[in-house]
């Protein structure tokens, strides 16, 4: 009997503990001592990690983007010097790799025909020749995704189509008359010098250039409200500095130390333009285009050069002016690395080379300063992609590219959870004209100054 009664108090207990609601826990006491943290000064891998979190909240906090910058270059390391121009072989896989850029031949494809706007009947000509060069919308983002990486852009080989029927009311003819004109002035009507050595640029290609982008940017004023606003600069200087993977520190003091790898591109267009509204964006943010070459191997290799000097980002203007975006940029090739000398060398294939990694490195370093301008940088990723568009010529053969800036998220700690790609479109070099004598320009290429004047009428669609 005593044995069944303690078995029904044992049930009558564990039902009486089932059905009464649980007591809530008592508060826990406020801790009597701060937490204990990493040592600024420590060696140790926490406190290391501390100092770069009180870093990353000190440069969040900035007040302004002058401060920002500031904080962001005050560390004064050794750096590899990237030179978008460069005599190295194969360079332009390893700026895409420094870069995390994609490259896509061509330019890029052109909107859909349900999706591009009629021509009215003003400017007709200037929103036809816009959608046959300018970047898609989000809407032909399915068509570019499917792309091969390495299959030319299938919007490339017509892109000048739609420029050709519209050239008659664009005025084709004047266009022409503008490019030769400046040519002949440079090239035939002066009475020019012979050039010191390796100064042929400085001769006749460079005032060419200038005398043809200002000439035209002129005369389309009227088809692009942009250009009216739009600021010219002339040998402007363009910096940036960033991190890109790790290394360890082999000489001095800091010997064993894990450092970034820091990079600086020092760049100098012959002209650029800047317009105060940002271009419109030519695929989706999260598009993936192509594959970014892996390259483990130190720069030092490639050969780049370290140097120690101020860390510096500029887009060729200060942060107050009003014309902060960049829309065009035009860089001479110099004499050294002309067609000719590669030919000699039985070195053919890197003459293109020559004009992608400038195409590359610019306008990564142009537009990755323009996001900066914005407030963004690597802890602060982009919300929106930057396009910036690069012709690149020897006075006679025209490249020409379009970037968009899609991740400034290149350290080692950011660039593992970031699945985002720079993206660059480039076309192979094409010569505008074949020969100037007896006073006519023969062979004169009407599609490489169409795709010259597509680019000149790129704008925001609301423009």
């Amino acid at each position: 009997m005593a044995a069944c009664r303690g078995r029904r108090l044992l049930w009558h207990g564990r039902c009486w503990f089932s059905q009464d609601p649980a007591a809530p826990p008592p508060p826990a006491p406020a801790p009597l001592y701060p937490p204990i943290v990493a040592s600024h000064t420590a060696k140790s891998k926490a406190a290391r990690r501390r100092r770069l979190e009180l870093f990353y909240q000190k440069v969040h906090e900035a007040a302004t983007i002058e401060e920002k910058l500031r904080l962001y270059g005050k560390l004064q390391r050794p750096k590899y010097m990237v030179y978008p121009q460069t005599f190295a072989l194969n360079a332009d896989r390893w700026y895409r790799s420094f870069t995390k850029t994609a490259f896509v031949p061509g330019l890029p494809p052109r909107a859909p025909p349900a999706v591009e706007k009629a021509p009215g009947p003003g400017a007709g000509a200037a929103e036809a020749l816009e959608q046959g060069t300018a970047a898609a919308g989000p809407a032909a983002s399915g068509a570019a995704e499917a792309m091969e990486p390495r299959a030319a852009a299938p919007g490339a080989a017509t892109a000048t189509e739609p420029a050709a029927e519209a050239a008659a009311e664009l005025g084709l003819g004047a266009l022409r008359d503008l490019a030769c004109d400046a040519l002949l002035q440079e090239s035939f009507y002066q009475n020019k010098k012979r050039p010191f050595l390796y100064r042929d640029q400085d001769h006749t290609p460079a005032p060419f250039l200038t005398q043809l982008v200002s000439s035209l940017a002129a005369f389309l004023c009227k088809h692009n409200p942009l250009l009216a606003a739009s600021s010219l600069d002339l040998n402007p200087e363009v910096n940036y500095y960033w991190h890109h993977g790790e290394e360890v520190v082999v000489h001095g003091h800091r010997k064993g130390r894990v450092d970034p790898v820091r990079f600086q591109i020092d760049d100098k267009p012959h002209l650029q333009i800047r317009v105060p509204k940002q271009l419109p964006e030519i695929v989706p943010l999260e598009s993936d285009l192509g594959d970014v070459p892996v390259i483990d191997h130190k720069p030092s290799k490639l050969p780049l050069f370290k140097k120690q000097y101020e860390n510096k980002v500029f887009i060729g203007s200060k942060v107050a002016d009003p014309c902060c975006y960049g829309h065009t940029q035009c860089h001479l090739i110099p004499d050294k690395l002309n067609r000719q000398r590669f030919k000699v060398a039985n070195l053919e294939d890197q003459i293109e080379v020559v004009y992608r990694a400038n195409g590359i490195a610019s306008l990564f370093a142009w537009t990755a300063a323009q996001a900066m301008y914005q407030g963004f940088w690597n802890e602060a990723d982009v919300t929106r992609p930057f396009v910036s568009q690069a012709v690149v010529t020897d006075g006679k053969y025209f490249a020409f590219f379009c970037y968009q800036l899609n991740t400034l998220a290149l350290t080692a700690e950011t660039i593992q959870k970031n699945s985002r790609k720079n993206i660059c479109w480039g076309t192979d070099s094409t010569p505008l004209y074949d020969i100037v004598e007896d006073g006519s320009v023969k062979g004169f290429n009407d599609e490489v100054l169409l795709q010259l004047v597509g680019f000149l009428l790129n704008r925001p669609k609301e423009l």
